[in-house]
């Protein structure tokens, strides 16, 4: 087989982005296809666009290594190429001392990955940093900052696009078949024809539709227990001239399926909220106007001046999550798939938050799979 590029990458968010950047950087040509008419409309665009340190995950997992990695990277190049950004540092705050020791463990959990910087500080000094957050403790992160998403994203197709990778838009993957030396992928273009690509090797970062991009290779998707589950969050906005005035993110101490419904800063210094969590069995993102009252509920926990009138419906997301709702912690799945029979396709799935932190690394990773290839 001659194929027409070495790599077909299956999805434009960041997370495909920077593996095709990675990629083309070491000279391997490469077609990104996406189904949308841009670039990073779907995960990328409906995030808190938050830079993790890396303190929630267990110390031998992917999230970790990958997260902490990808900070460091995040950084230099949003300092090196003008994307805007801020390290704002994070509060983690307990509101009631029976949560104290959660926040030691994510402590113990972040100092075990390596986050410099990370402070247990009291109530009174949550008061000079913070004046009207109420907690008895709070963990302070000072490596968590925010990103222009769209901005970062379209840093890694420049560089992509200057080494010679293309980008087709409005191409939909509707087939892939593996061939003697490489792979044939089938996409629905902008005509409405149905078109193929030989390639050498498959990447697939289709997000949301990673579990769908997964089958189509030849994946059992619940042998192998890929089968993703659609966790719908979403956002409520700060009311202009509202009282409330925040320097740093503030996150409760997580629980259930995400971190709580925090409050973060966007570029602009305009305050949102969320995201909440609620398993979905389609894809959606309308937030109900109901919901006000229990996000102000929720977040009365750490900021009890807030009122719910000075919410207002902002966005949603969702998550592709590998933990269906009650289930345990899941790692991100980046996997080169010979041990399948599959061998050339490389699966990024379940890349929910860090993903957009990580994406670096995951772009130096998934180059590294496909580097003997």
């Amino acid at each position: 087989m001659r194929p027409d590029f070495d790599v077909a990458v299956v999805g434009a968010g960041v997370i495909g982005l920077a593996v095709a950047a990675s990629l083309a950087r070491r000279g391997r040509s490469v077609v990104v296809l996406e189904r949308n008419d841009g670039i990073a409309r779907e995960i990328t665009a409906r995030n808190s666009e938050v830079v993790h340190a890396g303190l929630y995950y267990p110390s031998d997992s992917l999230k970790a290594e990958l997260c902490c990695r990808g900070r460091e990277a995040l950084y230099e190049r949003c300092a090196a190429l003008g994307i805007p950004h801020r390290r704002l540092g994070k509060l983690i705050v307990a509101s009631r001392h029976s949560e104290l020791g959660l926040l030691e463990e994510i402590l113990a959990r972040g100092r075990a990955n390596g986050v410099p910087g990370l402070e247990m500080i009291e109530a009174h000094q949550i008061q000079s940093m913070e004046p009207q957050v109420r907690a008895v403790a709070a963990l302070l992160s000072p490596e968590t900052g925010i990103v222009d998403a769209h901005a970062f994203a379209l840093s890694f197709l420049a560089e992509a696009e200057s080494h010679g990778a293309v980008l087709a838009l409005r191409t939909e993957v509707v087939g892939i078949e593996q061939r003697p030396g490489g792979w044939r992928v089938m996409a629905l273009v902008p005509s409405g024809e149905r078109q193929g690509f030989e390639c050498g090797a498959v990447v697939n970062a289709a997000g949301l539709a990673g579990d769908r991009i997964a089958t189509l290779a030849g994946m059992d998707v619940d042998a192998c227990d890929y089968r993703l589950h659609f966790c719908k969050g979403d956002y409520f906005s700060l009311a202009p001239g509202a009282p409330i005035s925040l320097s740093h993110l503030v996150y409760p101490v997580p629980v259930a399926a995400g971190l709580g419904i925090h409050a973060t800063l966007d570029l602009g210094g305009r305050t949102r909220f969320g995201p909440d969590t609620e398993y979905v069995d389609e894809i959606g993102y309308p937030v109900d106007p109901a919901k006000a009252e229990l996000f102000a509920d929720a977040i009365r926990s750490y900021l009890p001046e807030l009122e719910t009138r000075w919410l207002s419906p902002d966005y949603a997301g969702v998550r592709p999550k590998l933990a269906g709702a009650g289930e345990s912690f899941r790692d991100f799945v980046v996997a080169e798939e010979s041990e399948a029979g599959l061998p050339g396709l490389v699966n990024c799935i379940g890349i929910e938050s860090p993903g957009l932190t990580s994406a670096p690394a995951i772009g130096e990773r998934v180059a590294e799979l496909l580097a003997s290839l």
